[in-house]
């Protein structure tokens, strides 16, 4: 009956449904069929999927993130990055893996770095003569940096339906991000010098560098608050959250002065219709946290594992597989909400630390968002840089190598998660 649901989700998904209405659907169909539950459960658990503090934080993030966009910091941070690195061969490829270390601090969001650290970097890479589908593929790899370092949207996603230590999984994404940036750095070097970028002379002065650095500094801030309230538990992470717009909201009016009354009330909707797509996926997930705890499918799962006699390691390359491929078809979110409490079990009586197997897992989800056919970067770089998808998809080849690397390489030592976590708390 549990494969006639999925299959039944994954059909409604081939035919262009939107993932809610295929979940809830699905779920609800389910749940009809056993004939020994009510519409009024359905409505019950759609409820309790949503009924949580902590996702309160989700909607502060991303307005985090777009009011930073919107307000021009995200361009300051791009001078400033610019000044240092700028000067090399494809330096503004480094710019912007720089700025996305930035921005991964803020918003938490790959989506909503990629939107406004390529609306303001992309221009400037034409400009210069970069290759419109190697500086979105940049602009795209370098985005996935987002939900990894701290805040991380989809790691506040996993805590709160699996109970493992928020505070300790963002902690936990800081060195695997900051090797998905050094890998990047890497492999920008190579391909610069093999397409022939040149460097750029850029003016670089004492004066110049004062007059970035007091332009920026306040900006710098806005991540240093929110890691550093969220690390030593100043404040709750929704707290922590509202802060973090309160800052970027005082800096953008009183000293950028860059904030209209008409930007600030598009921003609101946009973060308010970005957030309910969120949600309604948290109401009907609760439908199928139901299904899976009633039908007990993580025991059905652990004794599966437990008859192919997998070990720890053929269980992660399993896990690091199926997630890829789950990746590639879905939206992270629902594959996160529905696979991730089947198997973090699993992984637990394996011996798998749960910090480290969350953040392996949404590293190998927002993966996902830079592969066809439905990664959501992808169609966003389309439009940005006005590319065809399938010229993006060449290009992105190297990129995705590069990240599953680093992938495997934290997936197989585990201590390049957990180390971080264990000397802070």
């Amino acid at each position: 009956m549990i494969l006639i649901m999925f299959a039944l989700l994954f059909l409604m998904i081939g035919f262009g449904f939107a993932i809610w209405v295929s979940m809830g659907i699905s779920g609800a169909i389910y749940l009809l069929i056993r004939s020994d539950v009510s519409l009024r459960l359905i409505v019950s658990q759609m409820v309790s999927g949503v009924n949580s503090d902590t996702l309160i934080a989700i909607p502060f993030f991303i307005l985090a993130g777009n009011l930073m966009s919107v307000t021009g910091i995200t361009r300051k941070l791009t001078d400033f990055a610019d000044f240092f690195v700028g000067r090399f061969r494809a330096g503004l490829a480094y710019v912007s893996i720089v700025v996305s270390v930035f921005m991964a601090g803020i918003s938490g969001s790959a989506v909503s770095d990629a939107s406004s650290t390529s609306a303001v970097l992309h221009p400037i890479m034409k400009q210069r003569g970069y290759d419109d589908t190697f500086a979105a593929a940049i602009n795209s790899s370098s985005a996935v940096i987002g939900p990894i370092i701290p805040p991380s949207i989809p790691m506040l996603q996993i805590g709160i339906i699996s109970g493992i230590s928020i505070g300790r999984m963002f902690i936990g994404g800081f060195i695997p991000g900051l090797l998905i940036a050094t890998i990047l750095w890497i492999m920008v070097t190579f391909q610069a010098k093999k397409r022939g970028y040149e460097s750029v002379e850029i003016h670089r002065s004492w004066s110049k560098f004062g007059s970035l650095l007091k332009d920026t500094i306040l900006a710098l801030l806005a991540p240093v608050i929110i890691i550093s309230g969220v690390v030593f538990g100043f404040v709750t992470l929704v707290e922590v959250a509202a802060l973090s717009i309160i800052y970027i909201l005082l800096i953008s009016i009183f000293v950028y002065k860059s904030l209209t009354i008409r930007s600030f009330f598009k921003t609101i909707t946009d973060t308010a219709i970005f957030s309910t797509s969120i949600m309604i996926i948290f109401a009907v997930v609760g439908i199928y946290q139901y299904i899976v705890s009633s039908e007990q499918l993580g025991q059905q799962m652990l004794s599966l594992i437990q008859t192919l006699n997998l070990s720890k390691n053929m269980f992660l390359l399993v896990s690091l597989i199926f997630f890829l491929l789950m990746g590639c078809i879905l939206d992270a979110v629902p594959v996160m909400l529905i696979f991730f409490p089947v198997l973090l079990p699993v992984a637990i009586e394996l011996g798998i630390d749960p910090v480290h197997y969350g953040v392996i897992v949404v590293f190998n989800l927002m993966i996902g968002l830079v592969t066809p056919p439905v990664g959501a970067l992808l169609f966003i770089q389309t439009k940005i840089a006005k590319v065809g998808i399938n010229e993006l998809i060449r290009e992105m080849w190297p990129h995705i190598t590069a990240l599953v690397a680093v992938l495997v390489l934290i997936t197989y030592v585990p201590s390049l998660v957990t180390w971080l976590p264990s000397l802070v708390f």
